[in-house]
């Protein structure tokens, strides 16, 4: 059977399969049928979904394909329209809807599109549930239920989802502070919070230097986001900036900057606001969760300071899913998604953004200063495309070169290689003390891929 999910929802090239309009209505409708057995039965009423997405060309036919599915299958649509995906988990949550749909593909440029699905506590689904609608969507089992006259669904439009967004993102601030005094350049990528982003830091009293907030359908991520954070280390010199910030296209990441020019990733983020929940009583277990591809020097920093990491697959659903089943507050990934469990249910880039922001005032410091002690080990990660996706164990010379790779560098380095779960691409991820050695043994390894699978 062909395969709809791969690690954060249904990914793909818009308009070809599996991110065609009648893949999405069959979704729309496997999601109104699933998620019309709980709740909703239970209280003899019509489930309720909701649909946001980010400002792709190719949103608009998804949202209405997914918004005509879940219709005939008798359930009742409200559409936000543009808005960071944690905003739509939050929506999902506040208003007790039974499920939440994210049409996104977060970094990925503007041609492609995804779909992600929430449960009715703003949560990204299992495994085995999306296995279940994978079956649902693949099959016809949806036939024998079509709803006719009074039981077909309606569409609302939710016009104030983005105020309402925003009011929430200020309430996690402390009422004590404020962000008066603060230059911050601010990349929204031309995606998802171009609105939102902007005016949560300014009504906190920021002086706000935007960028990327003028989405014309096909910008999105265009060197711009969290992808291309040297267009924020630039903009923070030209303009002597406290920050920058740096989101990606559905704001569930962030990359920051401090006032020196140097970028601050997702590792260096959770180092300190660990370091911070420590100290205000706020971290359960003195522990963290991160992933195989988070920095050697993070695990240092935070064993020596007396907290515990626990890794998580990659991808920011399976960091959630051992946070909420180990009672943990924090968790992440380098890559910017950063994990609050007290606010969110799901990585939050202006959010995370904020945490820092906060910190930076309660303890009257630069971001450099706040950072100093984390030593991250250099990192070289190369993307290799690849026409397929076969056991990488299944190749001879892939497995000699990464062997020869791991002996080099032996106990002060590391070796990590996979395929993308969201992109046709193998990430190659090398660690060490000598970056010159681990360029040349990554480059290596990638070369082999590309021989092999290309």
């Amino acid at each position: 059977m062909e395969k709809l999910f791969g690690t954060d929802g249904i990914r793909g090239t818009a308009n070809i399969f599996p991110m065609t309009t009648e893949i999405a209505m069959q979704v729309g409708r496997a999601v109104a049928y699933l998620f019309s057995q709980g709740r909703a039965q239970t209280e003899k009423r019509k489930a309720k979904i909701v649909i946001g997405k980010d400002t792709r060309l190719s949103g608009y036919m998804i949202e209405q394909a997914l918004a005509s599915g879940i219709c005939s299958m008798g359930a009742d649509v409200h559409l936000v329209g543009p808005l960071p995906t944690p905003g739509i988990a939050y929506i999902t949550r506040s208003m007790r809807a039974d499920a939440g749909i994210v049409i996104s593909a977060s970094h990925n440029q503007y041609g492609d599109n995804g779909i992600k699905i929430f449960d009715h506590e703003g949560y990204k689904l299992s495994d085995s549930v999306e296995a279940e609608i994978e079956k649902l969507v693949l099959g016809k089992e949806l036939e024998r239920f079509r709803p006719v006259a009074d039981k077909i669904g309606k569409a609302y439009r939710i016009e104030d989802a983005i105020g309402r967004y925003i009011v929430f993102l200020k309430s996690t601030f402390s009422n004590d502070l404020s962000l008066q005094g603060l230059r911050i350049i601010l990349d929204c990528a031309n995606g998802a919070a171009y609105k939102v982003a902007p005016a949560v830091f300014e009504e906190l009293g920021a002086e706000v230097i935007s960028i990327g907030v003028k989405p014309d359908g096909t910008n999105i991520n265009r060197k711009s986001g969290s992808l291309y954070p040297e267009v924020i280390t630039q903009a923070v010199k030209d303009y002597r900036a406290d920050v920058g910030i740096s989101l990606d296209g559905d704001a569930d990441r962030v990359i920051l900057c401090d006032e020196l020019g140097r970028v601050v990733d997702g590792d260096q983020i959770m180092g300190i606001c660990a370091m911070d929940l420590k100290d205000r009583g706020k971290l359960p277990g003195l522990t963290v969760v991160t992933t195989p591809m988070s920095n050697i020097g993070l695990g240092i920093y935070l064993k020596k300071n007396g907290i515990q990491v626990k890794s998580a697959a990659v991808g920011d659903r399976y960091v959630v899913g051992l946070m909420r089943k180990e009672n943990i507050a924090l968790g992440g990934e380098q890559s910017g998604h950063i994990i609050f469990l007290e606010h969110s249910t799901t990585g939050d880039g202006t959010l995370a953004a904020l945490r820092v922001l906060e910190l930076m005032k309660f303890k009257e410091l630069p971001l450099s200063e706040l950072i100093q002690d984390i030593r991250l080990f250099p990192q070289v990660l190369e993307n290799v495309p690849v026409s397929r996706k076969d056991p990488l164990e299944g190749f001879p010379d892939i497995v000699k070169k990464i062997e020869q790779a791991e002996k080099k560098l032996g106990d002060k380095g590391r070796v990590l290689v996979r395929y993308s779960g969201t992109e046709s691409i193998a990430r190659v991820m090398l660690e060490g003390e000598q970056e010159s050695l681990i360029q040349g043994l990554a480059k290596e390894i990638a070369s082999s891929i590309t021989r092999c699978l290309g």
